[in-house]
């Protein structure tokens, strides 16, 4: 194994290349990618998706904010 005082510049930036990416892979992974959805959550998500094509909207952020007594 070399030590880093033998490597040259371009091997450095090799490794903390790799290593910065390996950590950002780390950081911005979806820990929840392999699980996989409830058939109640399914079929909601379906029918919002289906609404939502037939142009029908749901709640405005506005007026959750206002039921939840938050400034908009």
């Amino acid at each position: 194994m070399q030590t880093i005082e033998k490597l040259s510049v371009t091997q450095f930036e090799q490794i903390i290349e790799r290593v910065v990416e390996r950590k950002m892979l780390e950081l911005f992974a979806d820990p929840d990618s392999k699980l996989e959805l409830r058939s109640s959550v399914r079929a909601r998500l379906r029918r919002s998706v289906a609404a939502t094509r037939r142009g029908e909207r749901g709640i405005s952020a506005k007026h959750v904010a206002k039921e939840l007594g938050l400034k908009w």
